[in-house]
């Protein structure tokens, strides 16, 4: 049932969870050494110059791979899984929503050219993959849910797991979100509701929805202006939160501290290797005394965010109150 169109339009992508992300980094061996203290991530697969990360009990990654010479370092792209994942029939199905197969960006700052293309790239090991690039400029890459960043047709063979030296300050869980900063945020929000057939979540703020992945948690969030007319500057990805075990604000502070860590103390100025907390008050969907929100920043000033596992975006000290929305 899940590939017969809808009465209002073709069938949406069957997207599953939050699943991966890559980071483009100025150096790789500095980024895994400092996100395997933290997280005690295992190292899952390499491929070529790129690191696989494991988050949590696997298969769900995320991989570090050198940024090219004058290239700032950043998060290149969102990976999502896809029920019964197929590259060819899933490529077809982007195309409904106008999303056309293309040759895919010839350098990373070749954003603004493959909006709204797919493209499949094809990995030593014979593993296919799906990528495509949003009415926004966001990079996203589709896979199965068992892919783990390895060999294989679905990249899902990962025979090789090298253990972490430690196992890190926190125990990571899951993906929650990735907040990011588009052009149109209402243009983002529509397609992706389309394209993957979901609703949104909670509200952080009258205008500043997030649209929930589907098990209630997981979310996507697209903030920002509302410009119209051709894209100029394309979106950016503003941060990846996860989930851990044992989230207690006071502790996680005192042990990125205790590592190296700073405390930001402008808000306009952050730095690598600096931690802060924002309090969601109630006029952005938070607590009455606000949401705690725990960031840091690592050491090519990538922003990660932490939060517990009952984490949905919405009220309650945790974020954990997400009520249906009317």
């Amino acid at each position: 049932p899940m590939s017969c169109a809808t009465e209002s339009g073709p069938a949406p992508v069957a997207v599953r969870k939050l699943h991966s992300f890559r980071i483009r980094s100025s150096d790789v061996a500095r980024s895994v050494a400092f996100y395997q203290d933290v997280f005690g991530a295992p190292i899952q697969a390499r491929q070529g110059d790129e690191v696989v990360l494991r988050v949590g009990e696997g298969p769900h990654y995320f991989s570090i791979a050198p940024a090219e010479p004058g290239e700032t370092p950043s998060i290149a792209h969102m990976g999502l899984s896809v029920a019964d994942f197929d590259v060819d029939a899933v490529q077809e199905q982007l195309r409904a929503f106008g999303v056309e197969p293309g040759p895919g960006p010839q350098s990373p700052a070749d954003r603004l050219s493959v909006g709204l293309t797919s493209w499949v790239r094809e990995r030593q090991g014979g593993t296919r993959e799906l990528y495509f690039a949003d009415v926004e400029g966001l990079i996203y890459h589709l896979s199965s849910p068992m892919d783990c960043g390895g060999n294989g047709i679905l990249g899902d063979v990962c025979n090789a797991i090298e253990q972490a030296p430690s196992a890190g300050m926190f125990q990571l869980v899951d993906y929650n979100h990735f907040t990011n900063f588009t052009a149109n945020r209402g243009r983002a929000n529509d397609f992706h509701r389309q394209v993957f057939g979901k609703e949104f979540q909670a509200y952080q703020g009258p205008n500043a929805p997030v649209v929930g992945v589907g098990d209630g948690f997981q979310f996507l969030m697209y903030a920002g202006g509302s410009e119209e007319g051709p894209l100029q500057n394309p979106a950016l990805i503003h941060h990846v939160c996860f989930t851990m075990n044992n989230f207690d604000v006071g502790d996680i502070l005192n042990q990125l501290t205790d590592y190296g860590l700073t405390a930001r103390s402008d808000p306009a100025d952050t730095q690598p290797l600096m931690h802060w907390v924002s309090m969601r008050m109630p006029d952005r969907g938070g607590f009455e005394t606000g949401t705690p929100e725990v960031y840091f920043s690592d050491p090519d000033n990538i922003f990660i965010q932490v939060q517990d596992p009952s984490y949905c975006g919405g009220g309650g000290y945790l974020g954990e109150d997400c009520p249906p929305l009317a």
